[in-house]
């Protein structure tokens, strides 16, 4: 069993940038895939990005390369997002994701373990 939960959500004018954390605990999760997913309104579960917890390989999608960067602290047991050069199109809801059926896993049926998420607003 794998719990994660998520934080440091709220809302930012556009251009601006936030940290996103998501809290691990529980068994063997240093074997998991860790991903950032997330939902607006009206619309499906997309991913963001993902990296495997105990190596260094990240992948994101194309609507957020280059703006936002997926780390690991092994130590506090914590994955982070950072977002930079936010849009309004980057509202939504974020939630961090674990899977282990493979590597480089990006759909969210592969995925075993979700967070609760936390809100993100872009808006002026």
């Amino acid at each position: 069993q794998v719990h994660l939960v998520e934080s440091g959500g709220g809302s930012v004018q556009p251009g601006g940038s936030l940290r996103l954390s998501c809290a691990v605990s529980g068994h063997s999760f240093s074997t998991y895939v860790m991903a950032w997913f997330r939902q607006a309104p009206g619309k499906e579960r997309e991913f963001v990005g993902g990296r495997s917890w105990n190596a260094g390989a990240t992948y994101y999608a194309d609507s957020v390369k280059g703006r936002f960067k997926i780390s690991v602290d092994v130590a506090k047991n914590t994955v982070y997002l950072q977002m930079n050069s936010l849009s309004s199109e980057d509202t939504a809801v974020y939630y961090c994701a674990a899977g282990s059926k493979g590597d480089r896993l990006s759909q969210p049926r592969d995925f075993d373990y979700w967070g609760q998420g936390t809100q993100v607003i872009v808006s002026s």
